[in-house]
Parts: C-alpha cells; structure tokens; sequence
C-alpha cells in the first residue's frame, strides 16, 4: 500500500482543487480585474497532463477531486477530462468529482457531468438582482445563469449556491437568497471576501461584511442549530430550525479553518499552492514533463506537502488588510 500524504501538522490531504483555466467568461469585481491579462495557452497543462497529474494525486489518496478555474466550462473539450476521471470514480478510488462554477455553461454540460459521474456543483451566485449581478460580474447575465442552475436540477446534479457576502450589495438580499434557495431545494454557503488580487486596501474593507454579523442576522429571524457535517472542505453547517435549510458559512477571516485543513490546490499551469493564503508554491509541471516515470512526479509532491504551513495570515481587524496576496484568485483556483 502507498504510503498517503500527510502534511506536518498531521493532517491528511485527501482533497485536491485543480484550476483547469485562468479565463472566465464573467469578471467579477472580487475576483479579478477587467481587463484581466490571462496566461499564453502554451504554459497550461494539457488536458493529457491534467489527467496525469490528477491520478498521481489519486493514486497518493486523494479522494475528492474539485475542478475549478477561472470558469473551468470555457476549457476546450474540458468533458474529455471529466469523462478521464470518471474512470477513478468507477474504481472506488475516487469518492467525488465536483466543480465549481459560475453557472452560465451549465445549460449546455449539466447532461454530460452528470454522466461522467459529477453529482453536485458548487455554482457561485452573489446577488438575485439583474442589474446587480451585472455590475458584480461586469460580463454576466443572470439569466443564462438561472438557465443553467435549472439545467443542472434537471440532470439530476445537486446544486449548492456559494454567495460572497458583501457589504453594501447583498445585505439587504440575505434573507431572499436564503427564501430562494429553500424554494428550490439548494443548500447555501456564505463566504467571507478574501484578500485577494491587487484591488486596493480600502476597496476590500469596504467591501468585508463579517460573517458572525451574518449569522446574526439570520438568528433575528430563524433559531439557528449547529451542526457537525462537514464536506470535505472548510464549511460550517447550521441548520434553520423552522425551515429545515442547511446554510454553510466559510469564515477564513473571523474564524479560520486551518486547523483541520485536508486541502491543496493546483493550478493550470502546474503550480501546487499548499494554502490559498500563503506564497509559497511547488512547480510541478516541470517534473511532470522531465519524466515519463511518475516517481519523479510523486516526489516532488510529497516534497510539496512537507511544506505545507499550519495556516494563512489573513486579518482584517484594526481596519487594515493583513496577509494580503497579489495574486487573483482566478490565479488559484476557487
């Protein structure tokens, strides 16, 4: 039996995010800028390579698989990798396939996931307000994303809404997003807006809405009963005692995860990042690429994981942004 990846706190990573792609078809304000200059196509890893470098991973104990971007549907030909992974899903090897999305492909793919094994998807939806959605996103319409989120209940793929939580744009929409979701059967996932990307120190503290002060909110309306479930990532469930809704709240800011973090992320163009807040990042294309023989590859990522830190620095109290990475997230992965 391969020995499996633990990290230096003890913590077993079981959990891999992998960004397919740098590019988006939105532009979300958070996320990245504008006029966004994305990677040349010739320093991504193929699809062949993704699959090589998943199944390493797989073969290490990995056991949950999120595929992420940018907007991974804008990837060409993006099913031949689903329908690759299926094959570790198929041998038990793999316990899920998932994505993360904006949702505006959803109407097209929703059929063909469902059939190369994904069961649900995260689709991230800040706003129910046209106007304000197009002004979040700058490039998105509603709509398309409705359609898709439709799509995906159709194919039978379990729907989770994932809302950045901001202050000044959807406060006053925290309980029609909660009234949604309830009506149409999706769970609900807040999220505390992290610093990343060069956008400006006081654009993010205008920006950050506490998820505590959420959460208190919700509790003027609802009795709020906490649970144990967990994911497999950094959500913490609550359920709403009248309405029977399991909302999740990820607080990297109030109350970060990193204790139990089982996580890694891999980026398009190979980059290992042992944790979201922090520089530090292992190239893995370039033993990916020097060797046929997946030892080489298997090293370095145990390598990799030896470095992995105890947590992040993110901090936005005292009114200052602290651990603040450069990098947009569209960089990472979701």
């Amino acid at each position: 039996m391969m020995q499996t990846l633990i990290d230096p706190f003890a913590r077993p990573i079981s959990y891999l995010r992998v960004s397919v792609t740098d590019r988006c078809d939105f532009r979300c304000t958070y996320c990245m800028a504008e006029h966004m200059q994305f990677l040349p196509k010739k320093d991504l890893l193929t699809l062949e390579e993704l699959d090589r470098m998943c199944s390493t991973f797989i073969g290490l104990g990995v056991e949950k698989l999120r595929i992420t971007g940018g907007e991974p549907l804008v990837r060409r030909d993006i099913l031949t990798f689903f329908r690759a992974m299926s094959r570790h899903l198929d041998s038990g090897a793999l316990k899920e396939l998932t994505l993360t999305t904006n949702g505006s492909q959803l109407a097209r793919f929703a059929g063909d996931l469902a059939a190369a094994g994904v069961r649900r998807v995260n689709v991230s939806l800040d706003t129910l307000d046209e106007t304000k959605f197009a002004a979040i996103t700058r490039w998105g319409r509603l709509p398309q994303v409705l359609e898709g989120i439709r799509a995906a209940t159709a194919a039978g793929l379990k729907v989770k809404i994932n809302a950045v939580a901001l202050k000044g744009f959807n406060e006053e929409e925290l309980f029609r997003l909660v009234d949604w979701c309830g009506g149409e059967g999706h769970e609900l996932t807040f999220i505390e807006v992290m610093p990343m990307g060069e956008m400006g120190e006081e654009l993010r503290l205008d920006q950050y809405w506490p998820l505590k002060d959420l959460r208190a909110r919700l509790a003027e309306r609802f009795t709020l009963v906490d649970l144990t479930d967990r994911s497999g990532g950094p959500a913490r469930y609550v359920r709403l005692e009248q309405t029977g809704q399991k909302i999740g709240f990820i607080t990297p800011l109030t109350h970060n995860f990193c204790e139990s973090c089982n996580r890694v992320r891999l980026t398009c163009t190979g980059e290992l990042y042992m944790c979201l807040g922090q520089e530090d990042m292992a190239d893995l294309r370039a033993p990916l690429r020097a060797s046929p023989d997946d030892a080489v590859l298997e090293a370095a990522i145990r390598a990799a994981i030896a470095r992995k830190p105890k947590g992040h620095d993110f901090d936005y109290s005292r009114q200052r942004v602290e651990g603040q990475m450069t990098r947009h997230m569209s960089h990472t992965g979701g």
